[in-house]
């Protein structure tokens, strides 16, 4: 068998691989769809919560990883279009719920279709502007100004008093999407699980193709490529653009799921833990930075219950994790399931 796939073309030890990926899809699938029910049926409806959180941060992960795993930039300024995408939906449903015009000729709405395609816009759009800007530098440089824009973002939501400032803003009620229960948290789950499944489809798509290969191209040897003229900075700003849009989405999706948005949304420390997610994971890997948010809101819930000082317990771990998953966990699951060559 393995001499007719040999002759075939066909490498025995990566179609393992792409089996084994397929039914772990399909497994996948099941757990996301059978989850609410089971947690009903254990008197544990709180774990539907818990998944959606988990779902919401895998989605701004897999923003994140698109500049960081695959285009080697290291951005501590994520979080700011995370936050802006919150912002963005509370702002709207403030003014739908006062009635009046957002700079005098926005309508408020709280509409979730049009709230997150505006999330998408306007994150984008704040990417586009940051990015410009950052991406002029590199290295150490790159770092500190990226930081320096997102806390200039967070400053200006806290200096904004009639939103809330310090204290945030109290979206009353999620958006409503067509007849749906929005309020009901099985329902939302789905609708979360329901765009972080076209999420990571486009996405898929995007580190598959031409773009993506570039992508790749620019962290492994970035003045290669432009020596051979292809425009790096185009292709970093786009992919800058497109990481921005993702993570107002999962940014739209957590302020209609906990109903409040605040500046917390947008501090260094969010960026610091969407980083996390993608190294514990692993960077430049499709599901790798999904399983990143699982493991650190996971432990983050479940340290949480034991003490309140959970974080000197979080340090350790994710350190140990680190030094004995080099590449991410999935990385090491691949490699452990990957068979001889």
């Amino acid at each position: 068998m393995a001499r007719t796939e040999a002759a075939a073309g066909v490498n025995p030890g990566a179609r393992r691989i792409l089996l084994l990926r397929g039914a772990g899809l399909v497994v996948l699938a099941v757990v996301l769809l059978l989850l609410p029910m089971t947690a009903n049926a254990i008197g544990d409806p709180a774990l539907i919560t818990l998944a959606t959180r988990m779902i919401i941060y895998a989605i701004a992960a897999a923003s994140l990883n698109l500049i960081l795993g695959y285009g080697g930039l290291v951005s501590f300024g994520h979080a700011a279009y995370f936050g802006v995408g919150g912002y963005v939906v509370g702002i709207l449903y403030f003014h739908f719920a006062a009635d009046d015009l957002f700079l005098g000729f926005i309508p408020g709405s709280n509409q979730f279709l049009i709230t997150l395609f505006a999330a998408m816009v306007v994150s984008g759009l704040a990417a586009l502007v940051l990015g410009a800007l950052s991406l002029r530098t590199t290295g150490l440089q790159f770092i500190m100004i990226t930081l320096a824009f997102a806390q200039m973002v967070f400053f200006l939501f806290v200096s904004l008093k009639v939103y809330g400032g310090d204290d945030g803003l109290i979206v009353r009620r999620r958006n409503l999407l067509f007849g749906l229960n929005m309020a009901n948290d099985t329902t939302f789950y789905f609708v979360c699980v329901t765009i972080a499944a076209l999420y990571f489809a486009v996405f898929w798509r995007l580190v598959g193709s031409r773009f993506g290969l570039v992508l790749g191209g620019i962290r492994q040897n970035e003045r290669r490529l432009a020596a051979i003229g292809i425009s790096t900075y185009r292709y970093k700003l786009v992919a800058f653009v497109i990481a921005g849009i993702g993570a107002g989405i999962a940014g739209a999706l957590m302020a209609n799921f906990s109903k409040f948005v605040s500046p917390d949304m947008l501090h260094w420390s969010r960026s610091g833990e969407l980083m996390i997610m993608v190294i514990l994971g692993g960077g430049a890997t499709l599901f790798g930075p999904a399983i990143g948010a699982v493991i650190l809101v996971g432990l983050e819930t479940v340290l949480t219950g034991w003490t309140e000082h959970w974080q000197f317990i979080l340090g350790p771990i994710l350190i140990l994790i680190a030094l004995f998953t080099r590449g991410g966990v999935l990385t090491l699951l691949e490699n452990r399931r990957a068979p001889d060559a």
